[in-house]
């Protein structure tokens, strides 16, 4: 089967972005805020125990971010002046009220990422997934008093009805399909790709490679770099994806420090939140959209 959620666009063929203010890099952080249930495997830093019930090995490694490697990450964002742009398990309203209420105090965006990462809803029948999206978007609107525009969901995972589900619900944008350095319009009226990374990510990178702290340092600074090099003529995105539970610990903490403040430091970037990158990239190519309609309609 041939995805048509998308269609093929180089990078080098499309018309130039510009960000605000003659910014050439747009920068938000990813922070995925989850909830993981005791009795399903799930992410997991110790293959052998994974399959237990409960396993307290991987389960309290998880629990480690809401308890502790939050609040660390928190006082660094707080440091370098960032908005967190927060992918947000809705158990999590229940269960870790405290996180919303700093997240809220800070005006931080809300992406709706499932109800928690231990359930995907791949294998749900339209009406169980509208549903299920349903609850999920209510309860963090709810909960932080702003409706989610944007979506990922738990692991990534979508079924085929997912983007038009989230665009009856009046979402904006997805960060699912990890395959860009630009925004793109999506074959769902209304619905927009913003870039994430499973790359630059601290599951990937500590807990798939190994990487040492250092080397995360570098790996930022080489993606900046490189990104900038290659926005001289049309805008790019820089996407970092944390878990309190990975980058929260804390012989790692200095090194996000490191990191972040080479970028928020970095002349021509925009420091920004996913709904903020949306947002303007809607609004700038308004022609884009009205030119997609048109071909739209003569296929």
């Amino acid at each position: 089967m041939d995805n048509g959620l998308y269609d093929f666009s180089p990078i080098v063929d499309r018309a130039p972005i510009h960000w605000p203010d003659g910014a050439r890099v747009a920068f938000y952080v990813g922070l995925n805020i989850e909830h993981y249930q005791v009795d399903r495997p799930s992410t997991s830093i110790f293959a052998g125990t994974a399959e237990l019930t409960p396993d307290p090995l991987n389960y309290g490694w998880r629990d480690y971010g809401p308890r502790v490697g939050f609040w660390r990450v928190l006082d660094i964002l707080d440091r370098h002046h960032l908005r967190a742009s927060v992918l947000l398990n809705s158990d999590v309203v229940e269960h870790n009220p405290q996180i919303i209420t700093a997240g809220v105090a800070r005006e931080w965006a809300w992406l709706a990422h499932g109800k928690n990462n231990s359930i995907l809803q791949a294998d749900m029948s339209i009406e169980q997934e509208r549903d299920y999206l349903t609850e999920v978007v209510d309860t963090i609107e709810q909960a932080t008093g702003t409706r989610p525009r944007g979506w990922m969901g738990p692991a990534l995972s979508e079924t085929f009805h997912t983007p038009e589900l989230l665009a009856e619900l009046g979402l904006s944008y997805v960060l699912d399909w990890t395959n860009d350095d630009q925004p793109y319009r999506l074959n769902v009226p209304g619905l927009l790709s913003v870039p994430y990374s499973v790359e630059l990510n601290d599951i990937s990178l500590f807990v798939g490679k190994a990487t040492s702290g250092p080397d995360f340092v570098q790996i930022v600074k080489d993606q900046l770099d490189q990104l900038y090099a290659e926005s001289a003529d049309s805008g790019r995105i820089l996407a970092l994806a944390l878990h309190p539970f990975v980058i929260g610990q804390a012989f790692r903490a200095k090194y996000l420090d490191q990191a972040l403040d080479y970028v928020a430091n970095y002349p021509g970037v925009w420091l920004t939140t996913a709904d903020d990158i949306a947002a303007h990239f809607s609004s700038a190519s308004p022609l884009a959209e009205s030119a997609q309609a048109e071909d739209d309609q003569v296929r």
